[in-house]
């Protein structure tokens, strides 16, 4: 990690951030006045904001974690800063984000902060997937104490990104077609990709 990275990643930036029930008040507000995360308040980012909030909804009131990856939460001895980078419009963070707030929920050993991209971009443009893209959700993984970057995840599990990537150069597909196609991976796969990523990661972070 650089010494930009440190002085990016300060107390400064973390204040800044939401807890996930900030996050959802805040997401939730902003939708009853027509609006959304970002500037962006079309109809289209609109009509894709109001979907992820039915499907946070559903996530935060059906997902459950698998006993093992609670186990292996419940035994985490390394006290963690799960800071996500995130807005209300993305269908990905809809997906993801109501997840990784259950496993942060399992153990008093990760707290959970939550920043919006567009008004963070410094700290984005250190996290770029394939040192070229502002995807998101992004999770930057931290010691509670010294702020080191343990790791990262995001912006999607490894099956989805792959369909992503595939679809971004397939010319017969169009957007609509190709964000219907991942909405309907993840109603498939039932969270369980991304549970089975972060059983690993989390022993890597916690070296």
């Amino acid at each position: 990690m650089t010494s930009t990275d440190t002085k990016l990643l300060n107390l400064e930036t973390l204040e800044k951030s939401y807890s996930y029930e900030e996050y959802r008040d805040l997401f939730g507000r902003l939708l009853e006045n027509d609006k959304t995360t970002g500037e962006n308040h079309s109809e289209e980012m609109l009509h894709y904001s109001k979907m992820n909030l039915y499907r946070m909804d559903r996530l935060d009131k059906y997902a459950e974690l698998t006993p093992e990856l609670k186990q292996k939460l419940n035994d985490l001895d390394r006290s963690m800063i799960w800071l996500v980078i995130s807005e209300g419009w993305c269908g990905d963070a809809a997906q993801n984000l109501p997840i990784i707030n259950k496993m942060a929920e399992a153990t008093p050993k990760i707290e959970l902060k939550i920043i919006l991209r567009d008004e963070h971009l410094d700290v984005m443009d250190q996290f770029l997937t394939d040192g070229r893209s502002r995807s998101i959700p992004k999770l930057i993984c931290m010691d509670a104490n010294s702020h080191e970057v343990l790791g990262t995840w995001g912006p999607r599990p490894e099956t989805a990104q792959e369909m992503a990537n595939d679809l971004k150069y397939t010319n017969d597909v169009s957007r609509k077609e190709g964000a219907e196609r991942l909405h309907k991976w993840y109603a498939d796969d039932k969270n369980t990709e991304i549970q089975q990523e972060f059983f690993y990661l989390i022993d890597d972070w916690e070296r």
